[in-house]
């Protein structure tokens, strides 16, 4: 394995371990956080667990980003909870899932709802933001 990495000019040594611990520390509660969303709201027919943890997720992103976060803070909740709290991939293979079926305008609309979703959380933070700045 060790070989793999250091053939990839990568070495796990050089990650700073205060970082490291904050993004996966973050990631373990994004993950377990969307998880129990999957568990609650599951549907055969709607993703809505992807839609809303994509526009919470960016929402929340959105807020540390424009809301002057320290470093640590953008690690543990930005990077590591909000990046496996949300899910480019799950929403990926969802939208083609739809459209395999034959739901071609299911398909477009969570497409294009998950996108214009993700930016309107991402919108919301930065105006609310702003506002009480």
């Amino acid at each position: 394995m060790n070989d793999v990495v250091f053939a990839l000019g990568l070495s796990l040594l050089a990650l700073e371990p205060e970082p490291a611990h904050l993004v996966g520390t973050g990631g373990a509660i994004g993950a377990i956080c969307r998880h129990w969303v999957y568990l609650q709201l599951s549907s055969e027919k709607y993703p809505i667990p992807t839609f809303l943890v994509n526009v919470v997720g960016s929402f929340g992103l959105g807020l540390l980003a424009f809301g002057g976060a320290s470093e640590s803070t953008v690690q543990l909740l930005g990077l590591g909870a909000c990046g496996a709290f949300t899910t480019f991939s799950s929403f990926s293979v969802e939208t083609v899932q739809i459209w395999e079926r034959g739901d071609r305008v299911l398909a477009v609309l969570v497409a294009v709802g998950n996108l214009a979703g993700a930016l309107a959380g991402v919108a919301l933070a930065w105006g609310l933001v702003g506002a009480l700045a």
